[in-house]
């Protein structure tokens, strides 16, 4: 087993300097445009300050008919280009990798945000929302949104990207038997249903071959992940796999647990056999304390994304290499403002149960 802060080459000559990154988080930061934000900016690189060693953005959307919720950081113009410069010369300076999180709402695209209708592998209503089924311009304008949004991700000094087929958004939408009803090449079989993540994978990889390509999934169904089924899951990983993907990320809620369909095994341990390994595996899921992290790596993965660990402390990783003490839940305000989260974050945060102390 690799230890936690041993280098982990992600592909030749990319080299993250531990197996400790910032998972992709939701902040609500950005400008209203899309554009980074200074707030922004500060929480990510508190973070590379403070020793993570691959610093993920928040979901980015691709195309603005994808964009989920306010202050959503953007990679879908080319006037974004600026902010997200700016942002990986920070990352750079202070040590950290940098990957952007490619995303795409799918049905779960908030019109009031983005200004215009949303849509779904097939027509979706139900009591919080309602979607059209997606064209074949859709379908094809949205891969080609993907692979202009790694482009310019590529042209601002990224190292790497993410293609968010996790969390019941358009790429996991696609995969699922319940979101998917569709009769054509993009439905129906497994091959047709995971057309549009192996499609949009190709067009990333040829439109910006030099970064590291990373995928994230949910393994089975989970809270909007649904209609996703364990095995067709480790098969979609070895198409990936052939198709070229360099990591993949599973994002598992509680990292802790094994597999709904096969208690007696972790997702880690199977995705590990069934991937070649040259293909990285980084788990997320409730990852808090050293023992959680390294009980991962056993099991396995090559490194660990930490989320709420995370923003209660932006220096987890020197924390835990001193073996310091660190903040768990639920933090205090003044613990998150210290780490760089803005009082807009703050505020959205104290709508996850627990999380910010009264």
């Amino acid at each position: 087993m690799a230890g936690l802060f041993e280098p982990l080459e992600l592909r030749e000559g990319v080299v993250a300097r531990n197996r400790i990154w910032l998972a992709p988080l939701t902040n609500m930061q950005s400008h209203a445009d899309g554009t980074l934000s200074d707030d922004e900016l500060h929480f990510l690189s508190r973070r590379a300050s403070g020793g993570f060693g691959l610093v993920e953005t928040c979901a980015a959307h691709v195309k603005q008919d994808g964009k989920a919720w306010p202050g959503e950081l953007g990679v879908h113009d080319d006037a974004m280009l600026p902010g997200l410069t700016r942002l990986a010369a920070t990352i750079h300076r202070d040590g950290a990798l940098l990957s952007a999180q490619l995303f795409h709402g799918g049905l779960r695209a908030d019109p009031s945000v983005s200004g215009l209708e949303c849509w779904g592998p097939s027509a979706h209503r139900d009591e919080k929302s309602h979607c059209r089924a997606a064209t074949e311009e859709d379908i094809l304008g949205t891969v080609d949104a993907f692979a202009s949004a790694a482009r310019r991700c590529a042209q601002a000094g990224f190292d790497g990207v993410e293609l968010h087929g996790a969390h019941g958004y358009v790429l996991s939408q696609f995969l699922s038997t319940v979101y998917n009803q569709r009769h054509d090449t993009w439905g129906g079989s497994l091959e047709n249903r995971s057309r549009l993540l192996r499609e949009t994978l190709t067009a990333v990889r040829r439109a910006a071959p030099s970064l590291v390509l990373a995928v994230r999934i949910s393994p089975e169904d989970y809270g909007q992940a649904k209609g996703l089924d364990l095995d067709e899951n480790l098969e979609v990983a070895r198409m990936l796999a052939d198709a070229g993907m360099d990591v993949l990320h599973l994002s598992l809620w509680r990292a802790a647990l094994n597999t709904l369909k096969r208690p007696q095994e972790h997702a880690v341990t199977l995705f590990r056999r069934a991937l070649p390994s040259r293909v990285k595996i980084v788990v997320a899921g409730a990852i808090w304390t050293r023992e959680d992290a390294e009980a991962q790596l056993a099991r396995g993965a090559d490194a660990v994304a930490l989320g709420r660990g995370a923003i209660a402390n932006h220096d987890w990783p020197q924390r835990i290499h001193r073996g310091e003490d660190i903040h768990l839940a639920p933090v205090s305000e003044k613990v998150l403002l210290e780490g760089g989260a803005s009082p807009r974050f703050v505020g959205y945060l104290r709508g996850w149960k627990n999380f910010v102390a009264p």
